[in-house]
């Protein structure tokens, strides 16, 4: 699911581009009012909201910086009114999937000691008294990291806790199954988040409900289609250059162009419907992408006696 319509990009680190939507601003706005009575100034509510924006900021990064450490591409993060998307794609490998989704959480996890020292040395240098907006600042930014922290190792898909199920899963279930059965947990995880938001009358809960619902449906059916491919006839003769396994036989290739779905290696890399030719083909098992002279000489070189 793209979030990143309606937002414009702050900065460019290490590669990623980090955008931010416009609609954050407004969030921003009503949650610095709500929060107005809470401090002396309005001053220290924006520091207070900036405070949640480096945080996410930071666990979006560990994503997308662990990502890259095993293999895989992450090049954007997007940061909306729900908190931050790191648009992420690692190896297809349940290890790889494993690290890029626990190095978010690890952020938060890294931050919770320091923010809670500050917290103790504020307390002991008598800033409960002296300097009251800073302490609070101090306990609430704690606050938030922790529970940034608590809500998203919920073992509800999508949310970070319920991605890392699914790559546990995955090594014992394979790629397909445990996908679909952290999907339905997702589901009943997301009913249950729906009610106390009916409950509570909380519009924010509302909203992420709404949002875990869509990505539960697009989950289930990349689930369904995984399980299309684990259980294809596969193409005998050739394989990939990298992990050598053979491409599945049936249209499972789709061209960014005219959006038509074909098989690459009965067209020979060309769409059928807008005639475009493709200079490499993305291998379904381990995500890579090469010529198609490269898979035939692949082929021919693993079918070579020692």
């Amino acid at each position: 699911m793209d979030v990143s319509s309606g937002s414009f990009r702050l900065f460019r680190f290490s590669g990623i581009d980090v955008f931010l939507s416009w609609y954050w601003f407004l969030v921003a706005a009503f949650e610095i009012m709500d929060r107005s009575s809470a401090y002396s100034s309005r001053t220290w509510n924006v520091l207070e909201y900036l405070a949640l924006f480096l945080i996410v900021l930071l666990h979006e990064f560990g994503h997308a910086l662990a990502c890259r450490q095993v293999g895989g591409t992450a090049n954007r993060i997007v940061l909306w009114p729900l908190g931050g998307v790191a648009y992420v794609n690692p190896p297809p490998r349940p290890g790889a999937t494993l690290w890029s989704l626990a190095a978010g959480p690890l952020v938060n996890v890294g931050l919770a000691p320091v923010l809670y020292a500050l917290t103790v040395l504020g307390r002991h240098a008598g800033w409960p008294d002296a300097q009251p907006d800073a302490y609070l600042l101090l306990r609430s930014i704690l606050i938030i990291d922790i529970g940034l922290l608590v809500f998203n190792m919920l073992p509800i898909y999508p949310l970070d806790g319920g991605q890392i199920l699914r790559s546990l899963l995955w090594f014992v279930f394979g790629r397909a199954r445990s996908l679909m059965i952290t999907t339905i947990l997702g589901f009943a995880g997301t009913a249950g988040l729906g009610y106390l938001a009916f409950r509570w009358q909380s519009y924010w809960l509302g909203f992420i409900a709404v949002y875990m619902l869509i990505r539960c449906v697009n989950a289930f059916k990349s689930a369904q289609a995984l399980s299309t491919l684990a259980n294809s006839p596969r193409r005998h003769g050739i394989v990939c250059p990298s992990c050598k396994a053979s491409p599945p036989v049936g249209n499972f290739w789709k061209c960014n162009k005219c959006g038509a779905q074909f098989d690459t290696f009965q067209t020979q890399a060309v769409c059928p419907g807008c005639t475009t030719q493709f200079a490499g083909t993305r291998c379904l098992d381990c995500g890579k992408v090469y010529p198609m002279s490269e898979w035939l000489g692949a082929s021919v070189v693993s079918s070579a006696p020692l």
